[in-house]
């Protein structure tokens, strides 16, 4: 019973912790006062002017520039990351080792070592800076997480499927197609998740390779914005909607899944 009791204590201390900036975000979301902490009763006046466009233009640029670089990123990382996670679940187990070791490095290595070295890149093959690098970047740290979450269901699905498919005639685009991509479809959405999270979250990687042509993300805006001494109010309300976008989505995806298993 003690021992149960320190550990649901332990759990509840941690979830504290990491959720509860957010909630009061959220809580303070939902008042006008400029300072967040003061509370001047409820109101939905920020929401208000975050929807009606009462916000600074660069905000909303920055959001749609976001949205725009995380959906494009999402899709190539999850296009490429599936292809590489058939390649490599088709090599000799050796090969596999190398090639997967190779992938997990870049997940492991610090977000600077990675923003430096394609800055350095993009300057030496003289990619100017802008939409490009950006979206060029957030494809490179996004198709790891892609593989690796495409590889366990490749791992679990029945060979003889696709050979299956082959010897009855079709052809290998067709196999893959009708027989493998269904099987690999809740690998993929999760990859695709993943990588449209880690790209609206980023702010390293951005910042070394979005140039100065006057491009922003929301990362970079709110740096930019917290130098100048405070936060845009709207962006409580804003990052609340994020955060549960995402949440709402992940607890779709994880019960359709626990369904499927049923």
């Amino acid at each position: 019973m003690t021992k149960k009791l320190v550990t649901y204590s332990y759990l509840g201390l941690l979830l504290a912790m990491l959720y509860a900036p957010i909630f009061i975000i959220i809580i303070f979301s939902f008042t006008e006062a400029k300072v967040l902490g003061n509370w001047t009763g409820f109101s939905l006046k920020l929401y208000t002017s975050l929807f009606q466009g009462g916000v600074h233009h660069s905000l909303t640029s920055a959001l749609w520039n976001t949205l725009i670089i995380g959906l494009i990123s999402a899709f190539a990382s999850t296009l490429l990351g599936t292809m590489a996670a058939i390649g490599i679940h088709n090599l000799n187990p050796r090969q596999q080792k190398a090639v997967q070791t190779a992938n997990i490095i870049p997940i492991l290595n610090p977000d600077i070592i990675t923003a430096i070295s394609l800055f350095l890149l993009f300057v030496s093959i003289g990619i100017s800076q802008g939409y490009t690098t950006v979206v060029l970047a957030h494809i490179t740290f996004c198709t790891p997480y892609v593989v690796l979450s495409v590889l366990p269901r490749l791992r679990r699905m029945n060979p003889n499927l696709y050979e299956a498919a082959l010897d009855l005639g079709a052809t290998p685009l067709l196999a893959l197609r009708r027989i493998l991509l269904p099987e690999l479809k809740p690998g993929m959405i999760s990859g695709f998740i993943l990588a449209f999270t880690l790209s609206i979250d980023d702010f390293v990687v951005t910042l070394f390779t979005i140039g100065n042509e006057g491009l922003e993300t929301l990362s970079t805006y709110i740096y930019a914005d917290a130098r100048k001494g405070g936060l845009t109010p709207e962006l409580r309300p804003l990052s609340s909607i994020i955060f549960i976008t995402v949440l709402v989505l992940l607890l779709v995806i994880n019960q359709r899944a626990v369904k499927k298993k049923l």
